[in-house]
Formats: C-alpha cells, sequence, structure tokens
C-alpha cells in the first residue's frame, strides 16, 4: 500500500533542477523498450499546459482516479501536465520533489501520435511560497494555461496560489464535491472560473432545454408555482447546479414568484435526477431521469394535448467534462 498519494502515482523520480533531461531520458527508456513515443519534439504536439492541484482532503484513490483523467483527456489534447501533491510533512521542511511520466498513444498511422508528459511535484508546507515559481519553469512555454484545483480542505487555501489564479486562462473546480464557501470565493479573476459539476450537466441542460424550448416562453413562467429538483443521494451537487440552471432560465420571466427548490428523492436510484413544475392552472412539466442507466422521461401539457416522451440522458465522462469546461 503506497504511504503517500505521491507514491502511489506512477513515474521515475527526477532532479528538480534537470526535469527537461529527465523527461528526455523517460522517452528514450519508452522507445528502448519498444512503446510509443515521440520521434521529435514536434510529434508532441503539445497544446495545453495543466496544473492539477490535489488539497489535502484528497485520498489516494481519489487522487490516483483525478490523475487518469487528466491521462485520459490529455490522450484527446497533448497536454503538458503538472500535478501537484502537499505533503504533511512539518512545517519547517522546505523539500519538493519531483518525478516524471509519460505516454504515447497511436491512431490509425505512426504520423498519427499522441503524447502527453506528467511533471508530478510534491512539497512540504514549508516550500509552499516556492512551488509556484517551480511549476512556472515546468511548463511550456507559449502555450494557454489551465489550473484544476481538487480536494482543498477550504478555500481559503487557494488565495496561496496567486500565480496561478490570475495566470490562468481558466480556473476549474467541482461544486459538487468542494466545501459550499468555495462558491462564494472571491476569485481573482471570476470570469476565468468554471464548475465542473455544470459542465458535466450538459447533456442534461441540453435535453431540457430542447424539450422545452417548443414552447412560448410565456406559456412555461404564466402560472408557475413551483420548480422543483429531486435527486439521489449521488448525484445531489449536481441538483443544487440544475436547479440553478433553471432559475436562470425561467425564475425571472414575467411576474413569476415561483418557488425554486431542491428535495431529496423518496427512494429510488443513487443517481435519480429529476424536474417538476406545478402551475396554478391545469399545466404540467416533469422530467425524471436515472443517470446510473441513461434513461429519462418526459410529460407535459402546456394547452395542446399531453406530450409524453422517453429520451437517453447521461452525465458527461469526467475527462471530456474537463474540456468542455476548458474549452468552452
Amino acid at each position: 500500500m503506497p504511504a503517500t498519494l505521491f507514491d502511489a502515482l506512477p513515474g521515475l523520480d527526477a532532479p528538480l533542477g534537470a526535469i527537461s533531461k529527465s523527461l528526455a531520458a523517460m522517452w528514450g527508456e519508452t522507445k528502448a523498450h519498444g512503446r510509443p513515443a515521440p520521434s521529435t519534439d514536434d510529434s508532441k504536439a503539445t497544446q495545453v499546459n495543466l496544473v492539477l492541484h490535489l488539497g489535502s482532503r484528497t485520498t489516494v484513490d481519489d487522487g490516483v482516479e483525478q490523475f487518469h483523467t487528466a491521462v485520459r483527456f490529455s490522450r484527446r489534447y497533448p497536454s503538458r501536465v503538472v500535478v501537484l501533491c502537499p505533503s504533511s510533512t512539518s512545517k519547517e521542511a522546505v523539500e519538493i520533489h519531483a518525478k516524471v511520466y509519460g505516454e504515447c498513444t497511436v491512431g490509425k498511422s505512426k504520423e498519427d501520435t499522441r503524447c502527453c508528459e506528467f511533471v508530478l511535484l510534491t512539497y512540504s508546507p514549508g516550500a509552499k511560497p516556492f512551488v509556484e515559481a517551480q511549476v512556472s519553469v515546468c511548463l511550456s512555454t507559449d502555450l494557454p494555461l489551465y489550473y484544476w484545483a481538487h480536494g482543498f480542505s477550504t478555500p481559503g487555501r487557494l488565495a496561496d496560489y496567486r500565480y496561478l489564479l490570475t495566470r490562468s486562462k481558466r480556473v476549474l473546480f467541482d461544486s459538487a464535491i468542494e466545501p459550499a464557501e468555495t462558491l462564494s470565493f472571491p476569485w481573482p479573476r471570476p470570469e476565468a472560473v468554471r464548475d465542473l459539476a455544470y459542465a458535466r450537466l450538459l447533456p442534461v441542460r441540453q435535453s431540457l432545454g430542447q424539450f422545452l424550448s417548443r414552447y412560448p416562453m410565456g406559456k412555461l413562467c404564466t402560472g408557475l408555482q413551483s420548480a422543483t429538483v429531486t435527486y439521489g443521494p449521488d448525484v445531489a451537487g449536481e441538483a443544487r447546479v440544475l436547479l440553478g440552471w433553471l432559475r436562470d432560465r425561467i425564475g425571472q420571466c414575467g411576474d413569476n414568484r415561483a418557488v425554486f427548490a431542491a428535495v431529496p428523492a423518496a427512494g429510488g436510484s443513487p443517481a435519480a435526477l429529476g424536474v417538476e413544475f406545478k402551475y396554478a392552472e391545469a399545466k404540467l412539466f416533469s422530467w425524471q431521469a436515472d443517470l446510473k442507466v441513461g434513461h429519462a422521461n418526459f410529460q407535459a401539457d402546456f394547452g395542446s394535448g399531453r406530450t409524453v416522451l422517453a429520451a437517453s440522458v447521461s452525465l458527461l465522462p469526467p475527462e471530456i467534462a474537463l474540456s468542455e469546461a476548458m474549452f468552452f
């Protein structure tokens, strides 16, 4: 059993002052063993820099899972990824240790080779003031920077990483798993912040939006008394985000004074998610889904007869949600 998250992540030990040489040596060893490796620097075709910062709440299993999400993302968008793993050594210690990791995937031809490079850094509390400087020398130059903060005990700890918060094109977090106060954290560049839970809900938002768009906004809003999102225990965070999306879309139309609420579902699937509108008159709208099996059902009647429709829907896979949050 690995002693720390850093120990559990793959990679070859590397001196801090020789990251580039260590990456070159790693690729040389990969090629010598007959595994796919970049033939030239151009063949890496690196597109982005991504910093994955695993906070103190990140368990070993969780950290390994997020690492592999970054790997899968890099297979689609060749990346230089820097993974930060705080250690729990004494506050007086000033220690930073590094590993390097890389892999290439080959497409239909050898020319279609996509490679990613990872630099993994673990640092003691006393080394925190030096981490961002070390990160900056590990990044590929002239490429956009993205920062993904995961598993921090409090959002206030993010304030120590101002370079990453202000220089990154996007700052990513997951409101479904981070502390509630993360939503009110004073981000230095709020326009750059993206929520992975919101990105993960893209298929749900599209499905609901496409169905409801067939009705005039006046019919959706007039007489609306309540909009309720129901949820199973596995998707409570997503339900909160979906509720906010609904409130933004229809909560302010006309003279609407509807009550918006998210409530636990009464039994059923742990990945159940539902939306129900209640009206003062004879209108109805209901959408019920099981995101684990990917099935959903619509029921609606806005005065032109009842519509019942079955549909497929699911959350985006983590690596696709990551790209959605980063690029769109």
